[in-house]
């Protein structure tokens, strides 16, 4: 079995293996012509639990043919066109080549003598993200595996700031429709059921100030403590964008910690003529940034950043096995003093890969392209009587649904944007989302892939509409 081990002895079994599964892959990219087979959960589940895993197949070729019935064959495709559901985008080569590399050689960004030049390089993209940002130099931050756990940090850290000696005291401020992990971190923080207070948007779904202002009033007047505001850069339904500026004069005037969830809308970072759209993020104490989501990279591939470096000393503890207390005092760098985590993969090596041969106005330019594209797609959708779209984007995401003609009934008009989403799953044509918009069904475009054209998003309006005319053909049938 020492044979299967990655070390000198094994690097051309290493070389040829790897060359193996990367063909099996580019050759189903390259044929690849719909996002998804359609495959249900019912003919799937059997062939997966009929393997036994204690019979392994002791081949590299049986067991990628193997793995392209369970699950190549099957996945869902980010990369295609007409994958327009979640916020999943296509990655890129540089990106990928970063992924094989941190794998094979498998450094852990805990600490400087499991990583050296990984600690540096990490820290190196984390100064280059808070300039971006507009942060000084006494900012900091840290890499993390996705927003919600940025989100649960920056939440840990306000709550620390500030000072209070009753968690049941502590409010958080985030509009109706910021990311649940907002509520799920108070929870996990050991707050109060009524920590988190809702504050409701305007009409391009944008956290109202003025309501924003009144709550912060009534919570200092009920003596408890405004300990955050969440404003959100890009939600996950709307791709909205809070207006940062007003939200920081608020922050300043209450006492509280601004913390911008800019998991979504953090491609603006690198955007050559969209920036402007999120200025005011430089006002905030902590930022969360997704990579994975508007900078082209694999999962996973965040980080939380912050306006002062001190803040991050409460997420610090020391062990004597892995990061004594005079390892400061040495001035050696470990990343484990900032963060959450303790193992942790050299994620950031993707986005330094990506750098080094796209360039950020490379990355800025995919993401202005996906951008610009959902502004003609909501054009599109407004001019099309079969559709309600809910908002003009500010990023890449479209919110609407089928309203057939002679249709009045809201539950019926449910049904059939529910049955039309389905539909289209099963067939595996194209992948859309969906969500609740006053308390209705609609559907939903994210467009993070710049070779999705507005022709595709043509063809999929036709195909929705066409899925709902028949199921609502079929009611028809069965009610009479």
């Amino acid at each position: 079995m020492r044979s299967h081990l990655l070390n000198d002895t094994t690097a051309e079994r290493y070389r040829r293996s790897v060359t193996e599964g990367v063909e099996r892959v580019a050759a189903k990219l390259a044929t690849t012509t719909r996002p998804f087979t359609g495959v249900s959960v019912d003919d799937l589940t059997p062939r997966i639990q009929g393997i036994d895993l204690d019979k392994p197949l002791h081949d590299t070729t049986a067991v990628l043919d193997e793995l392209e019935e369970v699950y190549l064959r099957d996945a869902v495709y980010f990369h295609h066109p007409r994958y327009l559901a979640h916020l999943n985008c296509p990655v890129v080569i540089p990106a990928v080549l970063g992924e094989a590399v941190l794998s094979a050689v498998n450094s852990s960004l805990d600490t400087w003598d499991q990583s050296a030049g990984g600690t540096l390089i990490e820290r190196k993209l984390i100064d280059w993200t808070n300039e971006r940002i507009g942060f000084g130099p006494s900012a900091d931050g840290v890499f993390t595996s996705g927003g919600s756990q940025s989100n649960l940090q920056a939440l840990l850290l306000a709550r620390e700031e500030a000072k209070s000696d009753d968690l049941a005291d502590l409010r958080i401020f985030a509009s109706e429709v910021s990311h649940f992990s907002v509520r799920k971190s108070a929870k996990l923080l050991g707050l109060g059921p009524d920590a988190v207070v809702s504050i409701p948007v305007d009409h391009d779904k944008r956290m109202q100030t003025l309501a924003l202002a009144r709550e912060l009033e009534r919570c200092k007047e009920a003596g408890l403590v405004p300990m955050a505001v969440v404003a959100t850069a890009g939600t996950t339904d709307f791709g909205s964008i809070d207006p940062l500026p007003e939200v920081a004069e608020l922050c300043s005037q209450f006492g509280a910690w601004m913390h911008v969830d800019a998991a979504y809308g953090c491609g603006l970072l690198a955007s050559l003529k969209n920036r402007g759209r999120i200025d005011g993020i430089e006002r905030a104490d902590s930022v969360t940034v997704d990579y994975h989501k508007s900078f082209f990279q694999p999962v996973s591939s965040s980080a939380l950043l912050v306006r002062d470096v001190a803040t991050l000393r409460h997420a610090t503890y020391h062990a004597e096995y892995l990061n004594p207390r005079r390892m400061v005092e040495e001035r050696i760098p470990n990343q484990v003093d900032k963060s959450l985590q303790t193992t942790r993969r050299f994620d950031a090596l993707k986005l330094w890969m990506t750098l080094r041969v796209m360039g950020a106005d490379g990355i800025g330019e995919l993401f202005d392209e996906v951008c610009d594209l959902a502004a003609q797609g909501w054009e599109l959708l407004a001019a099309d009587p079969r559709f309600d779209v809910v908002v003009e984007p500010s990023l890449s995401t479209l919110v609407f649904r089928v309203v057939p003609s002679g249709v009045t009934d809201p539950a019926e008009i449910d049904r059939a944007n529910l049955y039309a989403r389905k539909a289209l799953f099963a067939s595996g044509d194209a992948v859309v989302a969906g969500t609740k918009v006053g308390g209705r069904h609609y559907l939903k475009f994210t467009l993070l892939n710049p070779e999705t054209t507005v022709d595709d998003i043509a063809a999929v309006l036709d195909l929705i509409a066409g899925h709902a005319e028949q199921h609502l053909g079929d009611s028809l049938d069965r009610a009479c």
